[in-house]
């Protein structure tokens, strides 16, 4: 069962299959929900199960701000998802979502995309390099300037990614999942 967090993190968390622990860095995140374990698809039992992180941005994204993803990678992964939405259920096929990372781990991609009311977008794939290797560290910066997503990934920038939903402040909701376990959030 889910665990609700009050604290105002960011939060710092040892694996998916350990307590959170806040630490009082950054004002912008807020831990909701972590669930241990989880598999969001068919895993075999010789491969680790994935992860799933949801936390609340704190009114809403906007420009200037800046969320940090760290973890290991698996040492098979398939794949993992970073997604910023409106709402932290994830059954709402209708919910906005303006930015959502997929990695594919055997096709050395970032599939970079947005639904707005419900509907995809046309998903952008083009890479000057693949930053993720199994069994290795990350940290993955999301930064929102005013025009565009900036995705670094070790410092390093990845990609950008324009906006398509106008109303930032309603991306309430960061999503992390896949084959890895988190480290920090914030």
């Amino acid at each position: 069962m889910p665990r609700r967090f009050s604290e105002s993190p960011p939060v710092e968390l040892t694996s998916c299959g350990t307590e959170a622990l806040a630490n009082s860095h950054s004002p912008c995140c807020r831990h909701l929900l972590k669930y241990s374990n989880r598999s969001w698809r068919d895993v075999s039992d010789s491969q680790p199960k994935g992860c799933m992180y949801i936390g609340e941005i704190k009114g809403g994204l906007r420009p200037s701000m800046k969320l940090v993803v760290m973890g290991i990678i698996n040492k098979k992964p398939k794949s993992m998802e970073v997604s910023l939405s409106s709402t932290a259920q994830e059954e709402d096929t209708e919910a906005d979502v303006g930015l959502q990372l997929k990695v594919n781990f055997m096709d050395k991609a970032v599939q970079r995309n947005a639904r707005l009311a419900g509907k995809w977008g046309p998903a952008e794939n083009t890479l000057s390099f693949f930053p993720f290797a199994p069994g290795e560290s990350f940290k993955m910066e999301i930064v929102c300037e005013h025009q565009q997503f900036r995705i670094l990934v070790d410092g390093q920038p990845l990609c950008g990614f324009s906006h398509r939903l106008s109303q930032l402040a309603s991306l309430k909701t960061l999503r992390v999942f896949g084959d890895l376990q988190l480290t920090k959030v914030a």
